[in-house]
């Protein structure tokens, strides 16, 4: 059974000096919109283009240039909210977030304070062993992406590149819900599978196309039931936002790093500043960068240059019409339909080409036997060779001919790993390969039984041996299966030598 409840999950404890504590975690999590333009211009989003060369005027900041909203990055907040069972508000604004950075040339940037695209909604984390956690969601709001300062190209000069600048985001921020490390991390990772089965965001952190800022705060034992009961968030504890997290294993141990620097301080009798802090994932260790500001500290205002974003709800509808299958209705089916296990689906779903692969490979054959294919074999050796799916150089055709043959009985098992090395390496169809090479298995019981008979008559001491240990029988079935070439039916072969050995 799946444990559905947000009021009650496990939260980590971390044992002090002065008794238990406990983690209060949230996350804001940025997330690239998968669109050819940015925000609010033309300007293309390819990344790793030159330096300043994807930056059209309104991005540079020049005097005069006005934002033109990009109706696609706005069909794809929408659609990233009904993927989280969000609510779409149909009346949203843009405000002004001003601070100045070198990398960001208005001086301003353009986000959603107090009327965001995407209102409250919720993500179903699996923790493992049949369990999960629902995380709320409190908003997702459009905002636009800062440049890049790059300060390690000269010792005496920083450089500027504005690429990015502009790009647009989906900030998705949760509730305080979340109560672990790996929580946290799985919550994140969640995220990620759902914008990539809906096409909103690749999910690429190594690029940063998507990344989190992680408040983390210590409670005591009972003080997250106060914080639900009156919604005041001083019993959470004075929170610290560590900025800019790209990596799921990071992200864990910056919680645990700033949990235990936060629970010594109190323990100390001191207090924690509410502050942004950096992770030195090389030292393993959180560091101050500047206090935490408040929304004050922004002068957040409507922006003047853009009207209100109004939206109908036939347009709502007609995305909600085009959504794919979401991973969790996918591996609910894959377990339904093929008879697969929690694990085994959820491997297969993880990523929507895997789930895709598999399904060509199952169509109209033993799922199970197709999972453990695809599972094993296929991944296995691809991950082995650190190839994607993509670049498996086995088809699900050829695949899915391989299983075929095993449950026809034209192959054993054995034959079958021959056969994927002989496609995986030289290519061609399973099914041609087996006839033209010799491959089919054994079934004529008069060649397996003259084969047995033979094995049995040769070995007249492991006869006696095997009849006063039936356990040693199958040291016979191994030498058939030697004299056959392993084309021998497996089965028929257990089944002679019983009989023959009198077992």
């Amino acid at each position: 059974m799946l444990d559905l409840t947000y009021d009650a999950p496990k939260p980590k404890v971390i044992a002090g000096a002065t008794g238990d504590w406990e983690l209060v975690i949230g996350l804001e999590v940025h997330a690239q919109v998968a669109t050819a333009a940015k925000l609010f211009s033309g300007a293309s989003t390819q990344f790793g283009a030159e330096p300043n060369s994807n930056v059209a005027f309104v991005d540079a900041g020049m005097p005069g240039m006005l934002p033109v909203i990009n109706e696609g990055c706005v069909a794809q907040a929408v659609r990233t909210g009904l993927g989280l069972k969000a609510e779409i508000n149909l009346w949203s604004a843009f405000d002004r977030k001003n601070y100045f950075y070198p990398d960001l040339p208005q001086g301003y940037q353009i986000s959603q304070l107090y009327h965001p695209i995407v209102g409250e909604g919720e993500v179903l984390v699996e923790m493992g062993n049949g369990t999960a956690r629902l995380v709320r969601i409190e908003r997702i709001h459009l905002e636009q992406d800062a440049g890049k300062s790059i300060h390690d190209m000269d010792p005496a000069m920083s450089f500027v590149d504005l690429n990015r600048t502009g790009v647009a985001l989906m900030e998705i921020v949760s509730r305080p819900d979340i109560r672990g490390p790996e929580e946290a991390a799985a919550y994140v990772g969640k995220l990620r599978q759902i914008m990539r089965y809906l096409g909103t965001c690749d999910g690429n952190m190594q690029n940063g196309n998507l990344r989190a800022d992680v408040n983390v705060s210590v409670c005591r034992p009972g003080d997250y039931e106060k914080y639900q009961a009156t919604q005041d968030f001083s019993h959470l504890g004075t929170r610290c936002e560590i900025k800019n997290m790209n990596s799921m294993r990071f992200i864990q141990m910056a919680i645990e790093y700033e949990a235990r620097r936060q629970i010594a301080i109190l323990e100390d009798g001191g207090k924690v500043s509410q502050e942004t802090r950096l992770y030195d994932p090389d030292k393993n260790e959180t560091r101050s960068m500047r206090s935490k500001e408040e929304a004050h500290d922004y002068r957040y205002f409507p922006d003047p240059d853009l009207l209100p974003l109004e939206i109908e709800q036939a347009w709502v509808d007609d995305i909600a019409a085009s959504l794919p299958e979401l991973p969790d209705d996918k591996k609910a089916r894959f377990m339904g339909d093929f008879g697969l296990s929690d694990y085994d689906a959820s491997v297969l779903t993880a990523e929507v080409a895997n789930a895709a692969y598999f399904e060509k490979v199952a169509e109209g054959r033993d799922g199970k036997l197709a999972a453990n294919w695809v599972i094993n074999e296929l991944f296995g050796r691809l991950k082995k060779e650190d190839h994607s799916i993509e670049e498996s150089p086995v088809s699900p055709d050829q695949l899915g001919k391989i299983v075929g043959l095993i449950t026809k009985g034209d192959i054993s098992g054995k034959i079958a790993k021959d056969l994927f090395e002989i496609i995986y390496t030289e290519g061609g169809d399973p099914e041609e390969i087996v006839e033209a090479r010799g491959m089919k298995q054994v079934t004529d019981t008069g060649a397996i039984e003259a084969a047995v008979d033979a094995v049995i008559a040769e070995n007249p001491a492991q006869v006696e041996k095997a009849k006063a240990n039936p356990k040693l029988a199958g040291w016979f079935v191994g030498q058939v299966m030697k004299a056959t070439g392993g084309k021998a039916n497996p089965a028929a072969v257990n089944e002679l030598v019983t009989r023959k050995l009198g077992l």
